[in-house]
Order: C-alpha cells, then structure tokens, then sequence
C-alpha cells in the first residue's frame, strides 16, 4: 500500500482523513499522506468512546458543586486520548510478537495491520508508543505537581490495564479478564481520574455514572470477542464469549446495552445525575434495532460497501454506542449551560 504521488487537493485530503477516521481503513486511494497513515495505524476511530470519558468528567465537574482547575481537566483529557492510542498500538505490537496477530486473524482482515501490511515498522510502531508514553507522563507529573500524588494511581493504574490486557505474562484478554479490564479503564478510571485531576474529588455519583457508561464500550469489545470467537477458540485466546459461548455471549452484551439505560434513569432517580440525561433515550430506537440485529445470526458475506469484515457484532455495538454517548454528552452539556446563564 504506497502514497499516492500526486498531490492532492486540501478538499480530497479531508475527505481521506473523514474516511480513514469512520473506518480504520484507509480510502480506495490507498494513504494519500502521513495523517491518514497514522489515523489507520492508531484506529483513531475509536477515539469517541475516549472522549465521551473525557467530556463526561469534564461536565460532570462542572456542574458540581465544586470548584474546577480546568487547565488540570484538559490535561487529563489530553492525556486519557494519548494513552488510547498508545494502547493500542501497544497491543498491535504485543500481539504481533507473540505470535497472535497473523495474516489470517481478524486484525489484519478488518484493517492494515500496521506491521504485516507494511503500513509503519516496528521501530516506528514502538516509537509511537514512546512519544505518546513521555507526553503522557509529562502530563503526569504535571498534575501531580498541581493537584497530589493519586494522580499517579489513576494514570499508572490505566498504563497497568493497558500492557496487562494483551502483553505477557498476564495477558488478560487470554484468560477471560479483557472485558473487565475495559470497564474499569474506560469507566472508573479515565472519568474519575479526569474528575479527580480537575477538582481533587471523586464522590460515589461520579463512580456510578462512570461506571454505567463504561457498560457501552464494554459492549463493543464484547461484540468484537464474538466476531473473533472462531478465530480465538481453537488458538486458545479464552477471551470471555469463548468462555461462555456465543450465544451467552450476545445475551450478555444485549444486557450490557440495555443496562446503560436502566442505570442513566436510576441515577436521574437518585439525584447523581440531571435530569436533561435522560436525553439518552433518544438512542433507545437505536438499541432497539441492535437488539434484535444481537438476535438474529450473522450474515455469511459482507454487505455491499461495508469496510470492516469480518467484524459484524462490534460495529453495531459501536454505533449504539456513538450515539448513546453523544447523547449523554448533550445532556450533561444542556444542563451545564443552564446553570451557568441561570446562575
């Protein structure tokens, strides 16, 4: 997959950037620059569910009682989208060294492996985990230095999760843990150490709320374990739809899309979150559609113009969760504005 040669317009380029970012696949032109390359390589596209984290422990604060050091929150912010990315480059890279990702696995079907399909080298790949890795430590000691010292918890604990989950010898997505281990990151710990870096607290609403979105993109990793369940089963990797089985599996991903909007109006009910989220149900046409999609069995080939198969239960989960979140996000937005002109 070479570089176009021939420069192409600003307007081309943007669309090349929309592309990639949309699909983690770059366009039919193949990479037409070192954005796109770099889009493909980090699957930049999965960014929204980090900054749904981000932007949630942003309004969350500032509708807290509470006062807010925001420049602490966008270095949090910064810092959780860094490590995103470094994760995931990281497990391209563990992955392909114990022997996982292979040509025939999903990763390299669904998507440019950034090693087996030529896209960077390995030093390349390893150098962007080290330029993500500095930035994000600065990031670190910085609000360590302005707020305290469990800062380190929050950001050493993710770095944890995130070698853990498929670097050796833990290797948590091969022993049923992967899962888990997603929760907590994108729940827990990237909303509550953002909420924490910007107001030096973390009360129970905060946790619970963290805790309920995190149930979204727990359900796309599920999704992408049921897409891989015959390549994982007989290789070994006992992520937990091997565990339990494919149909289990979906059962319990259509539970964890469910279970956002039980826990949504359950907080709205306990006062730990405003009313104006209860925007969130918006979505539920959407979680109707890919309930019953999680119900049916998946189709044998690929539908016409569709960029990411073999993966067919993640997506889905994906977009559920897209605009799950972002109505979430508008909702603690709409009340943040209200209290600030009423107040």
């Amino acid at each position: 997959m070479t570089e176009t040669q021939v420069p192409l317009p600003l307007s081309a380029r943007l669309a090349a950037w929309r592309y990639a970012f949309l699909t983690t696949n770059p366009p039919e032109q193949g990479v037409v620059d070192q954005i796109t390359r770099w889009l493909v390589v980090t699957r930049a596209g999965v960014l929204p569910m980090t900054l749904t984290s981000g932007l949630m422990a942003v309004l969350l604060a500032a509708i807290a009682p509470v006062s807010v050091d925001w420049l602490n929150v966008t270095l949090a912010v910064i810092g959780i989208v860094l490590a995103h990315l470094a994760n995931n480059l990281m497990n391209d890279l563990a992955d392909t060294q114990v022997g996982t990702d292979t040509e025939s696995y999903p990763r390299a079907l669904y998507a440019p492996h950034p090693i087996l399909s030529g896209l960077v080298t390995k030093k390349q790949l390893i150098v962007g985990v080290l330029i993500c890795q500095v930035i994000d430590l600065a990031i670190m000691l910085t609000l360590i230095a302005r707020q305290d010292w469990w800062i380190a918890a929050f950001a050493l604990g993710g770095l944890f999760l995130s070698w853990a989950y498929t670097a050796p010898p833990l290797r948590l997505k091969r022993i049923g843990l992967g899962e888990l281990d997603v929760l907590i990151t994108w729940g827990p710990l990237m909303v509550g150490g953002v909420y924490y870096a910007g107001t030096g607290s973390l009360p129970w609403q905060v946790i619970a709320a963290a805790t309920v979105y995190a149930l979204l993109p727990t359900s796309v990793l599920m999704g992408k374990h049921v897409d891989k369940l015959p390549y994982d089963k007989p290789s070994g990797t006992v992520t937990f739809p091997v565990l339990v089985g494919e149909r289990a599996a979906k059962l319990v991903t259509q539970a964890m899309m469910i279970g956002f909007y039980v826990g949504v109006v359950a907080l709205v009910a306990l006062g730990a979150l405003p009313w104006p989220t209860l925007l969130t149900l918006l979505a539920v046409p959407m979680l109707v559609k890919a309930v019953r999609q999680y119900s049916q069995p998946a189709p044998t080939s690929p539908p016409e113009n569709y960029p990411v198969w073999p993966l067919w239960w993640a997506p889905i989960a994906f977009l559920h969760t897209r605009r799950a979140g972002g109505l979430l996000i508008a909702g603690l937005l709409g009340w943040a504005i209200w209290l600030a002109v009423s107040g």
